[in-house]
C-alpha cells in the first residue's frame, strides 16, 4: 500500500508538471509597455517553483517506497545532523529559492515601482472608497485642488471633499466614476482611500496596487492598446465588495481630449 501511495504521489508530480513545461496557463492580453517583462518573470517563477516541487515530490515518493518496508535487522537511519541538520537543509533550500524568485522579479517591478515618471505623464487622481473608484483630473491649470475630508459628501457628488468655492485650484478639477486615458502616453496614478483597504487591478495592464488607508500611492505605467477595459478591486472590503468595479477605457488622443471637454462641461 505504502508503495503504491509512492507512485501515486510521483505520478501526480509529474502529471502537474506537464501544464508549467508547455506553458498552458492563460493571461490577459498584454497591452502595456512593462508586460513583457511581468509575463518574462511569471514564467520564470513558475519554471523555478515547477522545478522544485517536482524534485520534492519524487525524494518523498522516494523515500516513502524505499523506507516504507526495512528489512528484519536492516538498522534505522538518520539524517545527517538529526531534525536540527534537516530544518537547516530545508532553510537553505527554500531561503535559496525566495532569493532566486527575488532576483527575476526585481528586474520586472524595477521599472514600474522604483524608478519615477516622466516629466510629461499625464497625472490622475483615483479614489477607492466602500464600494467604488472615482478619478479626477487636473483642469487647464494642470493642478489638483486640496482635499477637505469633512467636505466629502456623496450625496451632492462631493466625492472628493473639494472646496471649489475658495480653492482656486479646484473649480476646474474633473471628477469621473469612469477612468479614460490616452493611449501610448504615460500615465502617473496618485492612490488613496478614503476608509478601508482596497485595491486597483487591471489584468491587462500587469498593473494591481492595494490601497492602503492613510498613504499616498504612487504608480505609473503606458497603455499600448485602445479598448475598454474593467478594474476590480481584489481587497475584501466589505459586504458590497463583489460590485466594486469601474472601467478604464483606451483611447486615441484626439478622442480622450474630446472625452476630457465633455466631462469638463458636466460637471
Amino acid at each position: 500500500m505504502a508503495r503504491l501511495v509512492a507512485v501515486t504521489i510521483v505520478v501526480i508530480a509529474i502529471l502537474s508538471a506537464i501544464p508549467i513545461i508547455r506553458h498552458t496557463w492563460w493571461t490577459a492580453p498584454d497591452i502595456s509597455t512593462h508586460g513583457q517583462a511581468i509575463d518574462e518573470q511569471m514564467s520564470e517563477t513558475m519554471a523555478e517553483a515547477g522545478i522544485s516541487f517536482l524534485i520534492s515530490q519524487i525524494l518523498l515518493g522516494y523515500f516513502i517506497w524505499r523506507f516504507s518496508k526495512p528489512k528484519p535487522g536492516e538498522p534505522i537511519r538518520n539524517f545527517p545532523g538529526g531534525a536540527m541538520g534537516l530544518v537547516i537543509a530545508a532553510f537553505l533550500l527554500v531561503g535559496t529559492e525566495v532569493l532566486a524568485l527575488g532576483a527575476f522579479g526585481a528586474k520586472a517591478w524595477a521599472n514600474v515601482y522604483f524608478t519615477p515618471p516622466g516629466a510629461d505623464a499625464m497625472p490622475v487622481q483615483v479614489q477607492a472608497g466602500q464600494f467604488a473608484f472615482y478619478f479626477r483630473y487636473p483642469g487647464p491649470d494642470g493642478k489638483f485642488g486640496p482635499i477637505h475630508p469633512d467636505m466629502v459628501n456623496e450625496s451632492n457628488q462631493n466625492f472628493y471633499g473639494l472646496d471649489q468655492t475658495h480653492d482656486a485650484d479646484s473649480k476646474d478639477d474633473i471628477v469621473t466614476a469612469e477612468m479614460a486615458i490616452p493611449v501610448n502616453h504615460e500615465i502617473h496614478l496618485l492612490m488613496h482611500s478614503k476608509d478601508v483597504g482596497h485595491a486597483f487591478f487591471v489584468p491587462e495592464l500587469r498593473v494591481h496596487q492595494d490601497f492602503v488607508p492613510g498613504l499616498d500611492l504612487s504608480l505609473h505605467f503606458t497603455a499600448t492598446k485602445i479598448g475598454r477595459y474593467e478594474i476590480v478591486c481584489t481587497q475584501l472590503c466589505g459586504l458590497g465588495h463583489y460590485n466594486m468595479k469601474a472601467y478604464l477605457s483606451v483611447m486615441s488622443q484626439e478622442d480622450f481630449d474630446k472625452w476630457l471637454k465633455q466631462q469638463a462641461a458636466n460637471q
